[in-house]
């Protein structure tokens, strides 16, 4: 029997703002995360999607994101898709990340690339593409956050990651900061410091 083939999808942004907002933090090992979400199936490929800061708007954060870019394009097997950002009086929004997501999600179903699609994702906005996605024979599984995620999103999925911070333990790339900060006073302590 063959393996099952996994291919993720990751909302960036989604993740990005659950991360900071339920863990204050965002320096995650794409590589662990992924391994530990496809656990000992066959990885196809991952796909994450977000928007493109605007260099000539926000500089800084163009700049953050170019160097987080690079990081997350030496990940082995993983395909970075970028939206842009519009503003639209005095409101930025993303543009054409959901629907790059949703397609791609579509399209390799349909094409028989993987057996089970694992959505890294809270927005409701994806629950129908799964639906169809299931409609097609394939397993479909939702890494979430509680709380920052759609109870619709939730019922579509055949299987759940729940996203907490037992589950991010081992997967940052540095240690935590709170650890870092006890561990300096301790030993300025030990120093006399």
């Amino acid at each position: 029997m063959d393996p099952e083939r996994v291919a993720i999808f990751i909302d960036g942004s989604n993740l990005y703002h659950a991360l900071e907002g339920t863990l204050k933090r965002h320096d995650l090992d794409f590589t662990q995360f992924v391994a530990k979400l496809c656990g000992d199936r066959y990885l196809f490929r991952t796909y994450y999607y977000n928007a493109l800061q605007d260099a000539s708007q926000r500089p800084d954060a163009f700049r953050e994101q170019q160097e987080f870019l690079d990081t997350l394009r030496k990940t082995p097997y993983l395909e970075v898709r970028l939206g842009s950002i519009k503003t639209s009086q005095g409101t930025q929004m993303e543009k054409g990340v959901d629907i790059m997501l949703g397609t791609d999600l579509l399209y390799f179903a349909w094409n028989n690339f993987y057996d089970t699609a694992i959505l890294v994702s809270g927005d409701a906005d994806f629950a129908y593409a799964l639906q169809a996605v299931k409609n097609m024979g394939k397993h479909v599984e939702v890494a979430y956050f509680e709380g920052a995620t759609s109870r619709d999103l939730l019922n579509v999925a055949d299987a759940r990651h729940q996203l907490d911070k037992a589950f991010f333990s081992s997967l940052w790339t540095r240690r935590s900061r709170s650890r870092r900060r006890r561990s300096k006073s301790s030993s300025s302590q030990e120093s006399g410091g």
